[in-house]
């Protein structure tokens, strides 16, 4: 019934000229078996990306750093003009004249909010230094000991890369 499928094919072909190679296509054969890596353009190709990435992912996070500085810096300026304004506006109200002073509360709320992105700014500062500096280090490190042999770093790339992008999804939760 199934037998005739089941059968080995005796059909085999062989030819009748022998195949020649040119001697520079078999140099190239053996020259590639002996050297299993890359070839020193390749590698030094390969490090220049994987250095370009990681100067690009530092840069983003130095400039997403200016970016909490600034937005600190603001808000304690506003703090500060408001607290000049609340002494300004009680030295109206005693001469008699009633200024727009916010309320102790008001400033209350103000500051707890301050608090509260400079903590979130702490704390995502202290998340990316750490655990993205360590792994761009230990990357690197691996890079400088097997200088003939990259793929030997492939942990080391894959962790780096899984700490980008948890830092990268705790700051999209931080937006949210």
């Amino acid at each position: 019934m199934g037998s005739g499928q089941s059968k080995p094919d005796d059909n085999v072909f062989y030819s009748e000229t022998p195949i020649e190679f040119s001697e520079d296509v078999v140099n190239h054969l053996a020259d590639n078996m002996a050297s299993p890596g890359p070839n020193a353009q390749r590698q030094s190709s390969i490090d220049a990306h994987v250095r370009s990435r990681i100067q690009a992912e530092l840069s983003r996070l130095r400039k997403e750093e200016e970016l909490v500085q600034l937005e600190i810096e603001k808000a304690l300026e506003k703090e500060n003009l408001d607290k000049e304004h609340a002494m300004a506006g009680e030295a109206v109200e005693s001469s008699g004249e009633v200024g727009s002073v916010k309320s102790s509360a008001a400033l209350l709320g103000d500051l707890e909010e301050v608090r509260q992105k400079v903590e979130r700014y702490h704390k995502r500062k202290d998340i990316t230094e750490g655990d993205i500096q360590e792994k761009s280090e230990a990357v690197a490190s691996c890079y400088r000991s097997h200088p003939t042999t990259p793929l030997e770093c492939w942990r080391d790339v894959l962790a780096f890369k899984a700490s980008v992008a948890k830092v990268e999804q705790q700051y999209v939760d931080s937006l949210r």
